[in-house]
C-alpha cells in the first residue's frame, strides 16, 4: 500500500524559507583572467577606450590599466598581484606589474601598471595571483606588448664610422658592413631590427649587416604591432659595385718616435688627386677629407700624437676603401697621476698640498699657476695658499726621449667667500609609504666672489661640523654627515646648519613624512550579510580613545564617532586613524551579500526511488545540516539523509551565522508505463498524458511532441504531466503523434501517443 504524503504547511514552508541566509567562510577565492581597462586620468571608466595592445614609451607615456573581477571572500591580509609572463606567453618567471590591498581598486580603476622597459613581443599574457587564500587566476590572450625605447631616425654607416655617405662603392665579392650607430652601445643588441634593400625585406634582424649585394639600403626597429608608432626610418644609403685599388700606407722610417721629433709625412700607396682621402687615428678622423690629400703630418709636439693611423679612399668607379692601420707609438711615454681631488678649498690663514706621482725616468717638475710658472716648484708637491688653477710640467731627463714632457691634470683651489649645502634623501622614499629613512648632506659647493659655485663636497665634507634640526630645533645628538629616522614621531621638516672654518650654512629643508610602525586590524562578527534584520559588528584591535577616525564603506566616510561599527548593508569596509600627516589605515573587509545557491544537492527536482527501498541526498556547501521531515522531525544531523517514505522534507543548511532552507519532496517511483493512448475529452480521466515521475518534473529530461508531419507540438524540460492543455483542439477524432524522452547524452524513451476525441 503506498503511504499517504504528509505536507508541511505552506505558511509554516514559507517562513522558514524567508529565514533563509548564509555566511560564506573566507576560504577560496575564484579569479577571473584580467581585463584591459580604460584610463581613468583622461576620464575613462574601466569599460570605456579599453587598449587592445600596448605601445609604450611614445612621448615617455607609460600608464595603463587592467581590471580583474572576483568571488568569494579574500581574508583581511591579502593582496592581489598583476604579473605579465615573457613574450612567449610562458610564467616561468613572471614579472609583478602591480600589486593592490583594495579588493574594490582592483574592479575600478584597476591595476595601474607600467610596461616593463625590456618588454618587445607580440605574445605577453597578464594573469592575477590573490595572497590570502594563495590563488592564482587563468591567463589572458596573447597581446602585443612593446616598450619604444627609442623612437627617433636611426642612422647607419659603414662600420658604424657615423658618416652619411649616400652612395657606397663595393668592390665584386668585397662585403660592406653597414651598422647603426646612434643607439647607445649598451642598448644596441636589445632591439630587433628590419632591414631592407631596394625594397625588400631582409633575413637580419640585428644593428649591422654584411652584404655585397648591390641595392638602395635602410632600417628601421621592429616593434612589431606598434612599429608605426615609432618614426625610427634611417638613411639611405645606396650600395654600387667598385673596383679595388688596395690602398695601403707606405711603411714610415721609424713608428717609435719622441716628443718634438721632426718626421716624414705618412703617404697612400694610392696617389690621385682626384680622389678623397680621410685620415684617422684610433678610428677618429684626424685630417677631413681632401681632394688629393694622400699624405699625412704627424705632429709629435701634441702628446696624443700615438695611435692606428688607417687612411680611406672614395673616388668615382673605385670602392670605398680603408687601409690597415700603422701603429705609432711613443719611445719615452711616462705617466703622471695627481693624488690629490680635483677641487679643493684653501679658507684664511690655512693651507692645501697638491702632489703628483711618475714613473718617468729621472724627472724634474715645474708646477703653474693659472698658466704662469711658480718660481722654484721643482718638487713632485707643492703647498698652496691662493686660489687658482694649478698643474705641474713633468720632464723625462733620463733614457730615450730625454727631453718629453707631461703634464698632470688641473687641481682648481677655491677660495670662497661662503659655502653652500644641500641635503637629500639617501635611501628611498615614499611620503606616508616609507617607514624609515636617512637623510645625508651629499653636495657641499664653495661659493665664490662672482657668485660661481664648485663641487667641493670630496675635499671638505669630512672637515665639517654638523647639526642637524627638526622643525627649527636641534636634533640632540646628531651631529653626522648623515641623520637615521625610523619612526613616525620623527615626522617634520629637516635641515643641517654647518660650519667649517667660521663659515656657516643653512642647508635647503626636506620634509619627511613616515608611515607608522604601528598597525591596526579589524573583524567583523560575520562577512555574510543574510537578510534586512541581519546585524554585523566590526570592531578593531586598536585603542580609539582621544584618536580621530573615520569608519569607510566603499570608500566614503559613514561614521566618525564609534568605536565599533555596526553594519546593515554589504560593502567594503576600512577604518581610517588621523594619524599626523599620514593616515593609518587598517586592512579591509568584504561584507557580501547571501547567495543561497551555495547550498546544492547531488539530485535534481524530487528525491524518487522504488516503494519499499530507500534513498540517500547528500548536501554540500554547508557547515552544518539539519533535515526535518513534514512534522518538523530531525531525521539527519550530518550532510546526507536516507529516504524511506514519500512525503514533503525539509532542509535547513548552515555556514556559520547564516542559514538557507531547501524544500525536498520525496515519492516512490511511478511503475506504469508510458501511455499510448489519452481521451481528452474533459470527463477528468486520462484528459492528459501523464508520464511516470523519473522523467517528468525534471530538469535534465526534454520531453519533445511531434505530430503527423513531424512538427513539433510539445518541447519542454521539467515537464508537468499537462499535455494537451484544456485550450487545444485537435482535427481530426483519432491522430496520432510521436514522442522522444531524452536527456544530454541519450534518446531514453520514444514512440507514439494516439488522441481518441
Amino acid at each position: 500500500m503506498r503511504q499517504k504524503r504528509n505536507h508541511i504547511p505552506r505558511t509554516i514552508l514559507m517562513a522558514v524559507l524567508l529565514m533563509a541566509t548564509v555566511q560564506i567562510s573566507a576560504q577560496t577565492v575564484v579569479l577571473q583572467a584580467p581585463k584591459p581597462a580604460g584610463n581613468p586620468n583622461f576620464g575613462d571608466q574601466p569599460n570605456e577606450n579599453q587598449w587592445t595592445q600596448i605601445c609604450a614609451g611614445n612621448a615617455g607615456f607609460n600608464q595603463y590599466f587592467a581590471t580583474i573581477d572576483w568571488a568569494g571572500n579574500p581574508n583581511s591580509d591579502n593582496e592581489w598581484i598583476l604579473e605579465l609572463s615573457d613574450s612567449s606567453g610562458s610564467f616561468s618567471n613572471p614579472v609583478e606589474l602591480g600589486r593592490e590591498s583594495s579588493n574594490t581598486t582592483v574592479k575600478n580603476p584597476g591595476f595601474e601598471f607600467q610596461l616593463p622597459t625590456t618588454a618587445r613581443g607580440s605574445g605577453y599574457k597578464m594573469r592575477v595571483r590573490s595572497t590570502s587564500p594563495a590563488t592564482t587566476g587563468p591567463e589572458t590572450t596573447a597581446y602585443s606588448m612593446y616598450y619604444l625605447g627609442y623612437t627617433s631616425n636611426l642612422h647607419m654607416s659603414p662600420n658604424g664610422d657615423g658618416t652619411t655617405p649616400g652612395t657606397v662603392e663595393s668592390c665584386g665579392g668585397t662585403q660592406i658592413t653597414l651598422t647603426v650607430d646612434n643607439i647607445p652601445a649598451a642598448e644596441l643588441n636589445t632591439y630587433q631590427y628590419s632591414w631592407y634593400r631596394s625594397g625588400t625585406k631582409l633575413a637580419e634582424t640585428g644593428p649591422s649587416i654584411t652584404t655585397d649585394g648591390a641595392g638602395e639600403y635602410f632600417v628601421f626597429l621592429d616593434y612589431g604591432a606598434c612599429t608605426g608608432s615609432a618614426n625610427t626610418e634611417s638613411n639611405h644609403i645606396i650600395l654600387n659595385s667598385g673596383i679595388s685599388t688596395g690602398i695601403a700606407i707606405t711603411a714610415p722610417a721609424a713608428t717609435s718616435l719622441c716628443a718634438g721629433d721632426t718626421v716624414a709625412p705618412l703617404e697612400a700607396t694610392v696617389q690621385n688627386a682626384s680622389y678623397t682621402y680621410t685620415w684617422y687615428r684610433n678610428g677618429t678622423e684626424v685630417q677631413a677629407a681632401q681632394t688629393g690629400g694622400f699624405t699625412y703630418s704627424i705632429d709629435t709636439n701634441d702628446p696624443a700624437f700615438i695611435g692606428d693611423y688607417t687612411v680611406e679612399v672614395k673616388g668615382a668607379g673605385i670602392c670605398t676603401e680603408t687601409s690597415a692601420p700603422v701603429t705609432i707609438t711613443n719611445a719615452g711615454a711616462f705617466t703622471v697621476t695627481r693624488n690629490n681631488n680635483a677641487n679643493l678649498v684653501v679658507l684664511p690663514s690655512q693651507s692645501q698640498t697638491l702632489s703628483v706621482t711618475t714613473d718617468a725616468n729621472a724627472p724634474t717638475y715645474e708646477w703653474f699657476r693659472n698658466n704662469t710658472p711658480i718660481p722654484s716648484s721643482n718638487n713632485a708637491t707643492l703647498t698652496v695658499t691662493q686660489a687658482g688653477t694649478y698643474h705641474v710640467a713633468v720632464t723625462q731627463t733620463g733614457g730615450t726621449c730625454s727631453s718629453t714632457t707631461i703634464n698632470s691634470e688641473k687641481t682648481v683651489v677655491v677660495a670662497p667667500t661662503s659655502f653652500k649645502t644641500e641635503i637629500n634623501y639617501a635611501t628611498s622614499y615614499e611620503a606616508c609609504s616609507s617607514t624609515s629613512i636617512a637623510l645625508t648632506a651629499d653636495k657641499i659647493y664653495a661659493v665664490l666672489g662672482d657668485g660661481s659655485e664648485v663641487d667641493v663636497t670630496a675635499d671638505v665634507a669630512s672637515s665639517f661640523t654638523y647639526q642637524w634640526q627638526k622643525d627649527g630645533v636641534d636634533v640632540t645628538g646628531e651631529t653626522s654627515q648623515s641623520i637615521s629616522l625610523t619612526d613616525s614621531d620623527h615626522n617634520g621638516s629637516y635641515h643641517v646648519n654647518t660650519e667649517q672654518g667660521g663659515m656657516t650654512t643653512v642647508s635647503n629643508t626636506l620634509p619627511v613624512q613616515l608611515a607608522s610602525n604601528q598597525s591596526v586590524s579589524i573583524t567583523a562578527s560575520s562577512t555574510v550579510y543574510c537578510s534586512s534584520s541581519d546585524v554585523i559588528t566590526i570592531t578593531t584591535d586598536a585603542d580609539l580613545t582621544d584618536k580621530t577616525f573615520d569608519w569607510e564603506r566603499d570608500g566614503t566616510v559613514v561614521n566618525s564617532a564609534d568605536t565599533s561599527l555596526t553594519i546593515t548593508e554589504p560593502g567594503t569596509y576600512r577604518l581610517v586613524i588621523k594619524n599626523g600627516t599620514c593616515n593609518l589605515v587598517s586592512n579591509e573587509l568584504s561584507i557580501t551579500p547571501l547567495d543561497p545557491d551555495l547550498i546544492t544537492l547531488d539530485v535534481d527536482g524530487d528525491v524518487i526511488f522504488p516503494e519499499g527501498s530507500s534513498k540517500t541526498v547528500n548536501a554540500s556547501g554547508g557547515t552544518a545540516y539539519r533535515w526535518l521531515d513534514a512534522n518538523n522531525v530531525e531525521i539527519s544531523s550530518s550532510s546526507s539523509a536516507t529516504f524511506t517514505t514519500e512525503g514533503d522534507y525539509l532542509l535547513i543548511a548552515n555556514i556559520d551565522n547564516c542559514e538557507v532552507s531547501k524544500p525536498i519532496t520525496v515519492s516512490y517511483l511511478d511503475l506504469f508505463n508510458i501511455p499510448n493512448v489519452i481521451t481528452p475529452n474533459g470527463d477528468g480521466a486520462n484528459d492528459q498524458w501523464v508520464i511516470p515521475n523519473s522523467y517528468s518534473n525534471k530538469s535534465d529530461v526534454n520531453v519533445i511532441i511531434y505530430n503527423a508531419k513531424g512538427v513539433e507540438v510539445l518541447n519542454a524540460t521539467n515537464y508537468q504531466n499537462n499535455w494537451p492543455e484544456s485550450s487545444v483542439s485537435f482535427a481530426k477524432q483519432n491522430m496520432v503523434f510521436y514522442y522522444v524522452i531524452k536527456n544530454a547524452s541519450e534518446t531514453l524513451k520514444q514512440g507514439t501517443i494516439t488522441v481518441i476525441r
